[in-house]
């Protein structure tokens, strides 16, 4: 039986969760900067990648959530402006 591949889309356990959009997107860029030079071996390529990954995966459910505050906020809180509401 043949072995199945790994998830694209698991985390690596060894690396923490960034605290910040900012943190998340400056470590991908430095992942990037690492591959691009061509200096890693096959083994560190392969963990940048998941390294990667993690960070994109996190910073899509980073979005997403940040996309979902600002619909609450449009459909609950912002209304057109009415200067006869402030009048009072």
């Amino acid at each position: 039986m043949p072995k199945s591949r790994p998830s694209t889309t698991e985390s690596v356990p060894d690396e923490p969760r960034p605290k910040s959009w900012e943190e998340a997107t400056e470590a991908l860029e430095a992942l990037v900067k690492r591959m691009e030079s061509g200096s890693l071996s096959l083994e560190e390529s392969i963990k940048a990648y998941r390294e990667g990954v993690a960070l994109v995966q996190w910073s899509r459910e980073t979005l997403a959530s940040a996309q979902q505050q600002v619909r609450v906020l449009e459909e609950n809180m912002l209304k057109p402006f009415s200067p006869e509401d402030d009048a009072s």
